[in-house]
C-alpha cells in the first residue's frame, strides 16, 4: 500500500503565506513526479503545481510569481509554498504521486486532501 498524506493547510488572512507538505511512503517503487492540484467548489480541478524526480517545474498561470515548489526525493516529499495568498486560492488541495513502478505499470496516487481557507 501506498499513503498520501498532505498537511500544512488553514486558515490564513488575504496576503498572508501558507505552506503545504505532501510525504508518499509505502511500497513504493520510484516517484517521478510529485504535484499540487486544488478544487473549490463549483470550480474544476486545476493544476496548482508540480515538480519531477529530475527538477523540472510546473505551475497553473494563476500561480506563476506566488508559489514555490519543492522537492526532497530522498524523503519522497513534496511542499508548496504559497505567498500573497487570495480570497480565490480558497479549495481543497490535492496532492498528486505518481510512480514509475515496474515493468509493466506505472501508479498514481492521491491525497485525501488539505484544506485551504483564504479569509480576514
Amino acid at each position: 500500500q501506498v499513503q498520501v498524506v498532505e498537511s500544512g493547510g488553514g486558515l490564513v488572512q488575504p496576503g498572508g503565506s501558507l505552506r503545504l507538505s505532501c510525504t508518499a511512503s509505502g511500497s513504493i517503487f520510484s516517484i517521478s513526479y510529485m504535484g499540487w492540484y486544488r478544487q473549490a467548489p463549483g470550480k474544476q480541478r486545476e493544476l496548482v503545481a508540480g515538480i519531477t524526480s529530475g527538477g523540472s517545474e510546473s505551475y497553473g498561470d494563476s500561480m506563476k510569481g506566488r508559489f514555490t515548489i519543492f522537492r526532497d526525493n530522498a524523503k519522497n516529499t513534496v511542499s508548496l509554498q504559497m505567498n500573497n495568498l487570495k480570497p480565490e486560492d480558497t479549495a481543497v488541495y490535492y496532492c498528486n504521486v505518481k510512480d514509475r513502478g515496474d515493468y509493466r505499470y506505472g501508479y498514481d496516487y492521491w491525497g485525501q486532501g488539505t484544506q485551504v481557507t483564504v479569509s480576514s
